[in-house]
């Protein structure tokens, strides 16, 4: 039984022969084209030597895998010593690892390229609509100083007003000195408000102006057609965007603010007393003197607010890398899992086809060493031993038994090489056949 079982084993290993060289081959071929792919995407030149480099490369990389796994599953399934089998696993370790970097990923390029270009593409516009969002916010934190200031100012005018009508501060109706000063705060702080609602004006276009080139960079990521054109007007359209979010943060009111809160307090200049009477000219003063404190009060506000806006980290300066097909898929490698996957599965299933011959193999050799003697000698070494069991008992033999015997073995000798010749997993020699002596 198990020398039947052997048999089976042994004849299906040579049915499987021609099955292995093709998928081999095959294999082989398919790395190669996909190889030729990934090259062409990351060279430079002339088309013509481009083809000619991708072609070589190529048939480099096929015939590379093709020698690389067909020595592999010539040798390993016949090394039984574990020094030896752990030596050929370390030598299969390091054939993989160099397969990876000289094909493996090139062929990922050539599957996944394209899409990992466009997601290039993708992330680049999202990094880029968050620079414009945190520009215009930069921008526009200035416009919540606008309430505060159109309350100082309605104050300053309501205050002249009143003074000026019933002469509510210092009890004397008409224009003076302290109606002037509030008039002049007042106008200071309508210089600053209509400095702000420009801005506003600028930001917002700006900011339009913005998220039309970004429009235009989501239209290039999902347009049909080859990606390195669209990648070219995309990088044209990133450097203008990166030109508006740079205007954007220029445009800031902020330290504008900070020095027309400091010109309030320090640069605050009371009027003269004009009254006629002592008494109106002391009641003007101490009006004055409490504008002042008020107006010191309220640069104090805008000085902090504005340093609060001025402290908001600006927008970092971006610039955008163009990446190579090739490129693009080392970066984004865990988004193109199954093209990853398939690219290496290319070029490491021969492994598998390895491990299997050799699995098939080690059963052979177990079930023939359980075998008794008799069933495991073949015919030629059964008549090589009784040619030698001859000689040695020093009985001679005619000159027909001598080339009986020679024909014989001679016969087995070619049955057991036609046999073995095309058996990629064969490593025996042939055994020429010994002429016993004669007497």
């Amino acid at each position: 039984m198990a020398l039947g079982a052997s048999h089976r084993l042994q004849e299906s290993l040579a049915a499987v022969e021609t099955m292995t060289r093709f998928a081999l081959a095959v294999l082989a071929l398919a790395s190669g084209v996909y190889t030729y792919l990934g090259v062409r995407s990351i060279l430079d030149g002339s088309p013509t030597a481009i083809f000619f480099a991708a072609i070589i490369y190529s048939a480099s990389v096929s015939v590379g895998i093709y020698a690389f796994w067909t020595y592999m599953a010539r040798f390993y399934p016949h090394v039984t010593s574990r020094s030896s089998r752990t030596a050929m696993l370390a030598v299969m370790a390091v054939g993989c690892v160099m397969i990876l970097a000289m094909s493996s990923w090139l062929n990922a390029a050539a599957l996944a390229g394209s899409a990992a270009l466009e997601q290039h593409l993708a992330e680049t516009v999202e990094d880029y609509t968050s620079d414009l969002e945190q520009a215009h916010q930069n921008a526009l934190a200035a416009q919540s100083l606008l309430p505060d200031i159109q309350r100082a100012k309605e104050r300053f005018a309501q205050l002249a007003s009143s003074e000026q009508q019933s002469g509510a501060l210092t009890g004397t109706t008409g224009s003076g000195s302290v109606v002037s000063l509030l008039s002049q705060m007042s106008s200071q702080l309508n210089e600053l408000e209509n400095g702000i609602n420009a801005s506003r004006e600028q930001v917002t276009s700006l900011f339009n102006e913005g998220q039309k080139r970004l429009e235009t960079m989501r239209g290039l990521v999902s347009a049909p057609g080859i990606v390195e054109p669209r990648a070219d007007k995309f990088s044209s359209e990133a450097v203008a965007l990166t030109g508006v979010i740079t205007s954007l943060q220029q445009t800031s009111i902020a330290p504008s603010i900070r020095r027309a809160a400091d010109d309030l307090s320090l640069g605050f200049i009371a009027p003269i007393p004009d009254g006629g009477e002592q008494d109106l000219i002391s009641r003007q003063d101490r009006v004055m003197e409490t504008i002042r404190t008020s107006v010191a009060a309220q640069s104090k506000v805008l000085s902090d607010a504005a340093d609060e806006i001025l402290s908001r980290s600006p927008v970092a300066e971006r610039r955008f890398v163009p990446l190579s097909s090739a490129e693009a898929v080392l970066r984004y490698a865990s988004d193109f899992i199954p093209a990853w996957a398939g690219a290496i599965s290319i070029d490491l299933l021969p492994g598998v086809m390895v491990f299997i011959l050799a699995v098939v193999n080690g059963a052979i050799r177990r079930q023939e060493e359980t075998m008794p003697l008799a069933e495991r000698i073949t015919v030629a070494e059964l008549m090589q031993a009784l040619a030698m069991q001859k000689a040695i008992a020093g009985e001679g033999m005619s000159a027909r038994e001598e080339q009986d015997i020679e024909d014989a073995l001679a016969k087995a000798g070619d049955d057991k090489d036609d046999a073995e010749v095309n058996n990629i997993t064969s490593l025996g020699l042939n055994k020429a056949p010994r002429k016993g002596p004669t007497a």
